[in-house]
């Protein structure tokens, strides 16, 4: 968001002689390490996507998924808070607050200490003793109010049976985490400086693949049909075509 003040402490690698010779150490820059970083994640991201869409179809389609009360109330909540995003003025004080505590909370599970936290009308900061990737990128990929809704449905399920009105959490759901869908391609496509701190592309396809995954987590979580062990194998499975194919396409080994 606006005016960050998140310093990142690394700058660049140093690759030092293993000989004894006194030369001067090879400096890598970040953003090289970082292309590289990004392109190597490239193909978890493919063998990932082809996992999950796959099964998202098999379920749909054979088990008639999109049937299912989770499905229909999951929907029925993103389709509400997309009427709202292009149809109402949008609550732009509540995603930068929900940004800017994001990054706080990811400080914290670091072990680093949050010194300032501001919120207004044209943007907010934090001010911290640590950066790294998983804090500047933080907000594009952990959708905090779809993660305060489980919670609290958690804390207040300790007390209170809330298994009849299940299907709320999965509107709930629906409709926060496409606030955090729709709220983070707005914010990218304006181009955003934690990106550009971490190296753009990047943090475009660490974005994804992380958020990819919360999705893979909610499909296991909302579909009865599929099991965490029939994923993992079904994930194994695309892995080995993707390299198989790789290695046909290639000729290596």
């Amino acid at each position: 968001m606006a005016k960050p003040r998140r310093v990142s402490k690394l700058e660049a690698t140093a690759a030092l002689p293993q000989s004894g010779w006194s030369r001067a150490p090879i400096l890598v820059p970040k953003r090289w390490v970082k292309l590289v970083a990004g392109v190597l994640l490239l193909p978890v991201a493919w063998v990932l996507s082809s996992t999950f869409f796959n099964e998202f179809a098999r379920v749909a389609v054979g088990r008639s998924f999109w049937l299912t009360e989770e499905f229909y109330f999951f929907a029925l909540g993103a389709v509400l808070w997309g009427m709202a995003f292009f149809g109402l003025p949008r609550p732009l004080w509540v995603y930068v607050f929900g940004h800017e505590l994001t990054h706080a909370v990811w400080v914290w599970l670091m072990g680093g200490r949050v010194t300032e936290f501001k919120v207004d009308s044209d943007g907010g900061y934090i001010v911290t003793n640590k950066s790294n990737t998983w804090i500047a990128l933080a907000p594009y990929f952990f959708p905090i109010y779809s993660v305060a809704l489980v919670l609290l449905w958690a804390a207040v399920g300790l007390a209170v049976d809330l298994d009849p009105f299940r299907r709320w959490l999965f509107a709930g759901l629906g409709a926060t985490w496409s606030f955090h869908f729709t709220f983070t391609v707005s914010m990218i496509k304006k181009g955003q400086s934690d990106l550009r701190s971490q190296g753009t592309f990047f943090s475009l396809v660490l974005i994804y693949l992380v958020n990819l995954a919360l999705l893979c987590a909610l499909l296991l979580l909302a579909c009865r049909d599929v099991t965490a062990m029939e994923f993992l194998q079904r994930l194994v499975f695309d892995a080995g075509r993707f390299s198989a194919k790789l290695r046909e396409l290639t000729g290596w080994w």
